[in-house]
């Protein structure tokens, strides 16, 4: 069957990152801003870690955000949910900031931007554990806008998380896609590689590339953004 979608990553796949350094600013400067409201910064991000984890084994009719606030709420009480417009100020205000600790590759803008003139669908399948507004900013910071795309997942939309098999047949099925006319292209082997299981074509882009098993790759395609384009050009 041929490929009529592609499914992209973000961090460490359009926006070149070290996962490890950008949590630790996006974290610094969240607890930053939430300390004087009575968020001691310690609990705030242990919080958060158990919230995100949270969204990761959401499997229930609840969105990953329903997900995330009930744990929060459990332990912070009714105290976060009427500051949760301080977290929205955060993205407003603070969140872009991040970018200055991410890089840039204009090769992402050129490539996404070729693969759409090409006729295909794109997704943006990046991790939802972000809210949109926090996840339409790391688009700009690929030179992207969500327009560039049919659908991208973000907290308020979804109810699950790769690497749940679950996440890239709801993403199929919002595009319109059989699981088997999807490409899906990452630099994390536990996270995005796990597509090919489900019968997606996958692409590994390398740049980032994270792969905490410390699992064999050679037998996946994969490369830069030119070799991704050329394996592409290989279904046509």
């Amino acid at each position: 069957m041929s490929i009529k979608a592609i499914l992209f990553d973000l961090d460490g796949t359009l926006v070149p990152m070290d996962q490890d350094v950008f949590v630790k600013d996006y974290f610094k400067r969240l607890s930053t801003k939430l300390a004087g409201h009575g968020y001691e910064p310690k609990q705030l991000i242990d919080t958060i870690w158990k919230g995100t984890a949270a969204m990761i084994r959401n499997n229930s009719e609840l969105t990953n955000e329903q997900v995330f606030w009930n744990m929060a709420q459990g332990v912070y009480g009714d105290k976060i949910i009427a500051d949760k417009y301080l977290f929205d100020e955060f993205y407003e205000t603070e969140f872009d900031k991040v970018k200055s600790v991410c890089g840039y590759n204009p090769k992402a803008k050129e490539t996404v931007l070729a693969i759409k003139q090409m006729g295909y669908k794109l997704a943006l399948a990046t991790n939802p554990i972000f809210p949109p507004e926090a996840t339409e900013l790391r688009i700009a910071w690929a030179g992207l806008t969500p327009n560039d795309f049919e659908f991208y997942t973000n907290y308020t939309n979804i109810n699950c998380c790769k690497p749940n098999p679950a996440y890239y047949k709801e993403v199929a099925r919002r595009i319109g896609c059989d699981l088997t006319e999807c490409l899906m292209v990452g630099n994390d082997i536990g996270d995005d590689m796990v597509a090919e299981k489900l019968g997606m074509r996958v692409f590994l882009l390398t740049e980032c590339l994270i792969n905490a098993k410390g699992e064999d790759i050679s037998h996946y395609p994969q490369g830069d953004f030119d070799d991704l384009i050329d394996y592409i050009k290989s279904f046509r």
